[in-house]
């Protein structure tokens, strides 16, 4: 059987072997942090994994969880196929489970809000905001991206790549990703912007007004410049930004100069 080189590709094997595959995404510091059985099976028979990767299909969402009856996974990936079969994060999120859970992600009703997209939970994004999480945080990470990194790149190697691509949803992901090595493709002179303009004289200086979501700190400090962005101070969403990574291999971008998280 010929090894697989792309998201699709894995998605047309047996359960088993796919199974298998995905489960290398997830850092070997995860399994042992929560004692995770190496089958992610529980002791009642339970898978801890939740993932839809149907044949035919170009992508895969990959849930872990540390219990299997637990709200959030501790790892999510929704990974794709770009037009040309190299690999696409969409998104990837490891959550604290034993961090206080923040209702951003659903309206009082229940409602999904896409992670702030298409609605927003305004008093629990507050809450958020106060105890130090970035937009679109339901909990506090777990601290082991780097150790996320390492997994991930093993997982594109193994598939044959030499780089892959991310979609950074909030300004604060895409200041993350330079300082793990990744380098745009599109959407740096944005970041080059977004900077200067919070910088001393600049527009979106000018519009912080210390209100609940553009707090005056912003001018110096990623998260809070992240919220501003959340709650339209671009004027327009922060969109068409994608950046790669050379596997084992730091780009050195940088557009924030001295700014602190």
């Amino acid at each position: 059987m010929s090894q697989p080189s792309t998201i699709g590709s894995i998605n047309l094997l047996p359960e088993e072997r796919k199974r298998e595959i995905y489960c290398g995404l997830t850092p070997r510091e995860l399994i042992e942090r929560f004692n995770l059985p190496r089958s992610f099976v529980d002791s009642q028979g339970n898978s801890l994994i939740r993932a839809k990767w149907a044949p035919g299909n170009p992508s895969v969402e990959f849930s872990l969880f540390h219990k299997a009856d637990f709200p959030d996974p501790i790892l999510y990936g929704h990974l794709t196929d770009t037009m040309n079969g190299q690999i696409h994060v969409l998104l990837y999120i490891l959550n604290d489970p034993d961090a206080p859970r923040f209702d951003v992600d659903k309206m009082p009703d229940g409602r999904a809000t896409k992670f702030g997209t298409l609605f927003r939970n305004l008093e629990a994004e507050k809450a958020a905001l106060e105890a130090g999480l970035a937009p679109g945080q339901v909990r506090h990470g777990l601290r082991l991206l780097n150790q996320a990194v390492i997994a991930f790149e093993n997982f594109v190697e193994d598939l044959g790549h030499e780089m892959y691509f991310v979609e950074p949803l909030y300004y604060h992901n895409a200041v993350i990703f330079e300082r793990y090595g990744f380098a745009y493709q599109q959407g740096r002179k944005l970041m080059e912007r977004i900077h200067t303009e919070f910088s001393e004289n600049g527009k979106l200086l000018k519009q912080l007004d210390d209100s609940t979501f553009r707090r005056k700190e912003a001018q110096s400090r990623i998260r809070l410049r992240s919220w501003a962005i959340h709650d339209g101070i671009l004027g327009e969403p922060f969109t068409n930004v994608t950046m790669y990574k050379r596997v084992g291999k730091s780009a050195g971008v940088s557009t924030t100069a001295d700014a602190k998280w």
